[in-house]
């Protein structure tokens, strides 16, 4: 009998001490990574606007090289700007073959709405579009950056 006893003394499991201070451990860690992970995405979400910004206003200044060059006719007025962001989709007709400057317009990953625009005759600080033409685009997210700037003002 007295190996039965043993047996069952080596076999009691941790200690309601031992749980609370494992747990305490668990919780300080997991508080220390919570801010890491926010951080991350948010990182991830700057990168993906910095690189549709990027890709956009890329698309736009091919646009412009091309008016300049003849390559196609302009409205009056355009500055050789394409009218609205679908034009670089769906492209212009460029001696009976459409160049196309953009394969889709991106989503913006801040608000997840449209991307707001400037043409050449708003004010450079303006939050409306005039709707002559696309000059820039920019995110309508009102939040503000890790480096402490404006998303809208990227």
């Amino acid at each position: 009998m007295s190996i039965a006893i043993r047996l069952r003394k080596s076999q009691r499991g941790f200690t309601l001490i031992e749980l609370m201070v494992a747990t305490a451990i668990l919780i300080i860690l997991v508080g220390g990574a919570v801010p890491i992970a926010k951080n991350a995405i948010y990182r991830e979400r700057e990168r993906e606007l910095r690189y549709d910004l990027w890709m956009l206003r890329d698309a736009i200044d091919r646009y412009k090289d091309a008016a300049d060059r003849g390559a196609f006719q302009l409205k009056v007025g355009s500055e050789g700007y394409p009218p609205d962001l679908d034009t670089l989709v769906k492209g212009v007709d460029v001696g009976g073959k459409k160049l196309k400057f953009l394969r889709k317009i991106p989503v913006d990953p801040l608000t997840k709405q449209e991307w707001g625009m400037r043409s050449m005759q708003d004010d450079p600080t303006s939050d409306s579009w005039g709707g002559q033409n696309v000059f820039d685009v920019y995110t309508k997210s009102d939040q503000t950056a890790l480096d402490g700037t404006k998303y809208k003002d990227w």
